[in-house]
């Protein structure tokens, strides 16, 4: 029910699926999401956290899905930074453990939605989207019966882990607008765009295969501070 699993599960009800699952330990957003696609009958939501090894066993061998999506990770840099252990164990622990059950039961396919920060990681949220990769791309080669798929790509416009968003209420403030460096570069696409291409990469992509979005030209975040203000 985060920015990218809501918009995930918005594009898909539009295939026609038998059922969609949507799983979140957030239940406020889980529940702005179920308001919001109340008429689509095949969607059903479930509160849980993916560290609950219990619940996903009930979960993938009541459901049977053909498709898993795993958008679930804490994503804001500074506050993995300040709380590495909870940022590891949800992001690389939370992972494995439904990645596990989609090898145990089967699952013919599974999506890692990743981010560009796993490239040459920086901090510790990104080194753990790389760490999920890594792992996705070794339990792929150990499970044939079960294809591992890892999107990545860079910061989405509008959603919970965007600077955009905090650049806006910065400038309503009346500023300063902070930045961490003046030349940094960053790559930007839209919720949707982000959310079609990583549904795409799951139809076209076979084993333990790593798709970078081709997300256009990089720009330098002061500029567009700048013109934002």
């Amino acid at each position: 029910a985060g920015s990218i699993g809501s918009e995930l599960v918005r594009q898909l009800v539009g295939f026609a699926p038998k059922k969609v699952v949507v799983l979140d330990v957030n239940e406020t957003a889980l529940f702005h999401l179920q308001e919001e696609l109340k008429e689509f009958s095949m969607i059903s939501c479930v509160l849980m956290n993916v560290l609950n090894e219990g619940g996903l066993e009930g979960l993938f061998a009541q459901e049977g899905f053909d498709y898993v999506f795993h958008a679930a990770a804490f994503k804001h840099v500074s506050v993995v930074e300040d709380n590495p252990i909870q940022g590891v164990q949800n992001n690389a622990l939370g992972t494995y453990r439904v990645a596990q059950k989609a090898i145990e039961h089967k699952v013919p396919k599974f999506v890692l939605v990743s981010t560009d920060k796993a490239v040459n990681p920086t901090n510790v949220m990104g080194a753990s989207k790389r760490f999920c990769e890594l792992m996705v791309a070794w339990m792929g080669g150990r499970h044939l019966e079960t294809d591992f798929i890892t999107t990545r790509f860079g910061n989405v416009l509008g959603s919970n882990g965007s600077v955009i968003p905090i650049f806006r209420k910065q400038i309503e403030a009346g500023g300063p607008v902070t930045l961490t460096h003046p030349d940094i570069t960053r790559y930007f696409m839209t919720i949707t765009e982000a959310s079609q291409l990583v549904i795409q990469s799951g139809a076209m992509a076979e084993k333990c295969e790593v798709y970078v979005l081709d997300m256009g030209e990089s720009i330098k975040i002061k500029g567009l501070v700048e013109r934002m203000i």
